[in-house]
């Protein structure tokens, strides 16, 4: 993926410790495959490091447009307090032997 367009994400936002904004460089790609995309974004001028982001072409889209405008598809509905609750709840309540529904060989 072109990094001008990932800058694009990030334009308007600055480094919390130096104000610097985030530009090209801020951007480092350490892995791109179909559909997904894992960066790190580290201040060019103080160095913090800024965890590193999955993105997923199926949820974002970046399109040009004449008016120079970024244009984000719709992606699914944010987590809610409920959906917390709720997987609270199914965890809380898990038999003790819940290991046995986790496959062979993943364990």
């Amino acid at each position: 993926m072109d990094k001008s367009k990932l800058k694009r994400l990030f334009s308007g936002l600055c480094c919390s410790v130096c104000r610097h904004d985030f530009d090209e460089e801020a951007i480092i790609i350490k892995r791109e495959e179909e559909n997904l995309l894992v960066l790190q974004i580290v201040c060019p001028e103080c160095g913090k490091s800024f965890g590193i982001a999955l993105l997923g072409s199926g949820a974002l889209a970046i399109k040009d447009k004449e008016d120079d405008e970024l244009q984000i598809q719709e992606s699914p509905k944010p987590i809610t307090y409920d959906d917390v609750l709720d997987a609270h709840n199914f965890i809380e309540n898990l038999e003790k032997d819940w290991t046995k529904y986790i496959p062979d060989e993943l364990k």
